[in-house]
């Protein structure tokens, strides 16, 4: 063997190393004892980037643990113990994928799923057995997986502590072109801008935000 092929056989196997590397699930975090943990509750198959990406920095900031929780809604010609084996399907991929950007950008995660006749039938019998210190609450947006406007208003009635909602701006395609930019919000009067008890917080990147405090 020569040295040229002693290099590029080298290089191949250090290549293979990278890849494998990059590849591979980030490694579990240990929550924090004690420590702070955030809600992000969601439904619907996925929740949308955006409403993620702020869900990570807030938790990051704050040194807590995000919990998301995959919202599953059982109807009602079926128990409330069914397994829903197709809407687990759904819902364990898009845990996975919360978790994995979080983890990557350092952040404990907590993931879970629960069952309900509604979504907020589901997200009352988790707060009734778990503590959070903070929700974010997406909003619906096309597909994200967001809550609708009577769910909002719900969650800001009820929430056991600081409320977050957060709802991605839509994105509408450019005159001219494949582009996209960020439309103005087409309801302004929206229960999630409007509702005279909450106070609005920081705006996360690209998505509107109403913070309540119970």
């Amino acid at each position: 063997m020569t040295a040229l092929d002693a290099t590029l056989a080298a290089l191949v196997v250090i290549l293979a190393v990278a890849l494998a590397y990059r590849s591979r699930p980030p490694r579990a975090l240990r929550p924090p004892r004690n420590g702070r943990r955030i809600l992000v509750p969601f439904t619907g198959g996925g929740l949308d980037p955006t409403v993620l990406d702020a869900a990570i920095r807030v938790a990051h900031a704050e040194g807590a643990t995000l919990v998301p929780a995959y919202l599953l809604v059982v109807p009602l010609e079926f128990p409330e113990d069914s397994p829903l084996t197709r809407e687990v399907e759904v819902a364990v991929p898009a845990l996975e994928a919360v978790e994995h950007a979080a983890l990557r950008s350092g952040v404990p995660v907590d993931a879970r799923i629960e069952k309900g006749r509604t979504p907020t039938h589901a997200l009352r019998r988790l707060w009734e057995v778990e503590r959070f210190d903070r929700v974010i609450a997406p909003a619906a947006v096309g597909n994200g997986g967001g809550f609708t406007a009577k769910d909002l208003t719900w969650i800001l009635v009820h929430a056991p502590s600081e409320t977050l909602l957060l709802k991605p701006a839509p994105t509408v395609p450019e005159r001219g072109g494949d582009h996209q930019v960020r439309a103005a919000d087409p309801h302004p009067e929206s229960p999630s801008r409007s509702a005279s008890a909450a106070r609005r917080g920081p705006r996360a990147p690209q998505a509107a935000s109403l913070i309540h405090s119970s």
